[in-house]
């Protein structure tokens, strides 16, 4: 009973913390203190460090099985977790006035960059995170864990596109967005969009950093090895 106290209560702050701030109007207080970049910043660790207690707590919630992990559901994880690594890092603070994530500052629509692949690359990070991790996590703490990430990270998406439309208005977003799509690849594949340039070396180099850590820190800051 204590392991599924701690889990609910891990969970509850971590959406506490997500919705509080910007309701109560602590976002723009603290932002207008620390300015963006500082508040960003705070949050960030704060937000990584109550997702550490919420993924420790599942795994200290009674086992409650609901499906058994298959080979291949490790092998899904260390296929698809590089491609969320690489959105992520591309995506958080490139220039796309489309994601909470990223600026407005130095995005041009004929070369929008990350926002060509997918305008929210951020939260198709998260998705693809929550849903591969569904696979080998088959109990109901875990299942509890990734998938409201997985549905609330899908559904963001909508919120966040209609906010930015909202804003912009219909005639510029149309303008802006005509060579991007929401839909990974999608504006690649339909020929709307072409790279103008290779991908930076510092984030290609922060990419790879960022994968290796979460490699070999999985296990002993998670408790589980991510090998097949």
């Amino acid at each position: 009973m204590i392991g599924w106290i701690e889990f609910a209560a891990a969970m509850g702050l971590f959406l506490i913390s997500h919705r509080l701030p910007a309701m109560l109007g602590v976002k723009g207080w603290l932002e207008s203190r620390l300015g963006r970049w500082g508040y960003t910043a705070v949050f960030s660790v704060l937000s990584l460090g109550l997702l550490w207690w919420l993924i420790l707590a599942a795994g200290r919630a009674p086992f409650v099985p609901l499906w058994d992990q298959q080979g291949w559901h490790r092998w899904a994880v260390n296929i698809v977790m590089p491609v969320a690594g690489a959105l992520a890092v591309f995506g958080v603070g490139a220039p796309n006035p489309f994601a909470f994530e990223g600026r407005a500052a130095g995005f041009d629509p004929d070369r929008p960059g990350i926002a060509g692949v997918t305008r929210q690359p951020l939260l198709w990070a998260l998705a693809l995170w929550a849903g591969v991790h569904l696979l080998p996590n088959g109990d109901l703490a875990h299942v509890l864990l990734f998938a409201p990430m997985l549905v609330f990270s899908l559904l963001g998406m909508g919120i966040v596109e209609r906010r930015r439309r909202r804003v912009m208005g219909a005639e510029t977003w149309a303008r802006m967005t005509a060579r991007t799509d929401l839909v990974p690849f999608r504006a690649l594949v339909a020929g709307r969009w072409r790279p103008a340039a290779g991908p930076s070396l510092m984030r290609l180099a922060i990419w790879a950093l960022t994968w290796a850590a979460l490699w070999y820190l999985h296990e002993p800051v998670i408790g589980v090895w991510p090998g097949v």
